[in-house]
């Protein structure tokens, strides 16, 4: 438990600076783009650290979601234990049983069942420690599903701000080359007027 424990802490920290990284790569991307239009040139590092980040998010959601469906079998399983508890006070002298080979704990040739006529299963169901784990287990679901919407939301924003950025790009270097052709064409017809006037005189 002590080493789980530390592995939380180190992930929890490690996704702390992950998300003020993110956060002063949205600042300056969002800042690039109002920019972009005045004399701002995009750089190539710029778009592949913003094409690093999209696949770096993408895989950390991927191990997110993993997170999510492995911290949602608890709350099942919790879930029924409390409803067990909670029918066995209601109906007296009932003994409902609950299966743990439907949870995958344990294989399907052993036969491991909780039953309510069990004294510890009593003890149990009186405890404070089912109610506090369940609740505890209900928080880190809704924590890796916050986190997974989160990295959703980041992903559809940074794509999106990525694809302007490569559009913005495209648009600068054609403004380049349309005001490059511009001035040559003004070039040309001021030097053919200025021949002709000295042809005329």
């Amino acid at each position: 438990i002590d080493i789980f424990k530390y592995v939380i802490y180190g992930v929890a920290a490690a996704f702390f600076v992950y998300g003020i990284l993110l956060m002063v790569e949205g600042f300056f991307t969002t800042g690039a783009i109002k920019d972009l239009y005045g004399d701002f040139k995009i750089t190539t590092c710029g778009r592949c650290v913003s094409a690093w980040f999209i696949m770096l998010t993408y895989i950390f959601m991927l191990a997110w979601l993993g997170v999510t469906a492995f911290t949602s079998l608890p709350v099942y399983m919790y879930f029924n234990l409390w409803t067990i508890c909670r029918n066995a006070t209601i109906v007296d002298g009932a003994n409902l049983c609950l299966d743990l080979r439907q949870y995958g704990i344990v294989t399907v040739g052993e036969e491991k069942k909780v039953c309510t006529s069990s004294e510890s299963f009593i003890k149990m169901c009186d405890s404070n420690e089912l109610n506090m784990t369940f609740h505890l287990f209900i928080v880190a679901l809704a924590g890796a599903g916050a986190a997974v919407i989160a990295m959703v939301h980041y992903l559809m924003v940074l794509s999106a701000n990525w694809a302007y950025v490569k559009d913005a790009c495209r648009m600068q270097k054609y403004e380049d080359i349309k005001s490059k052709e511009e001035q040559e064409l003004h070039d040309i017809h001021s030097t053919r007027s200025k021949e002709r006037l000295n042809a005329y005189t």
